[in-house]
């Protein structure tokens, strides 16, 4: 029973952190489209804020807990399949990280990236997921 727990728990977070990780680079195009010193502005720095603090940054630990306790649970550190799914993992919690960087940086005034940068990086999370899900069902190796 305790696996069906930890998996659904998991999945559950995936979903959450998932969600986060485009609606995040999406808040980015519109916070850069309106002018650095409008009150437009600010709300869109305080909605990045609050979707990091309250969704993405909780999402990603409960996560990695969940989901290091499953691999535990289920002996999955001598497969393949699963160190595959975990550099993909690491890979996605590094483009948080500079997810998070970006959205301070914005806050600050500066815009390095252009609406189409941003709407390309959109799709980051979308292939990682769909890599991650065929290493866990189809477990190639």
């Amino acid at each position: 029973m305790t696996y069906y727990w930890l998996k659904a728990g998991h999945i559950i977070f995936v979903i959450f952190w998932m969600a986060g990780l485009f609606m995040l680079p999406r808040y980015f195009v519109y916070h850069q489209e309106c002018a650095p010193d409008s009150p437009e502005n600010a709300v869109w720095i305080d909605r990045e804020r609050k979707l990091l603090k309250i969704i993405l940054w909780p999402s990603l630990v409960v996560v990695w807990i969940l989901g290091l306790l499953l691999a535990v649970h289920i002996g999955a550190f001598g497969q393949g399949w699963f160190h595959a799914k975990l550099a993909l993992v690491l890979g996605l919690s590094a483009y948080h990280v500079w997810l998070a960087d970006y959205a301070s940086a914005l806050a600050r005034g500066q815009r390095k990236l252009t609406g189409r940068q941003l709407r390309m990086l959109n799709e980051v999370p979308g292939i990682v997921a769909a890599l991650a899900v065929v290493l866990v069902v189809v477990k190639p190796f």
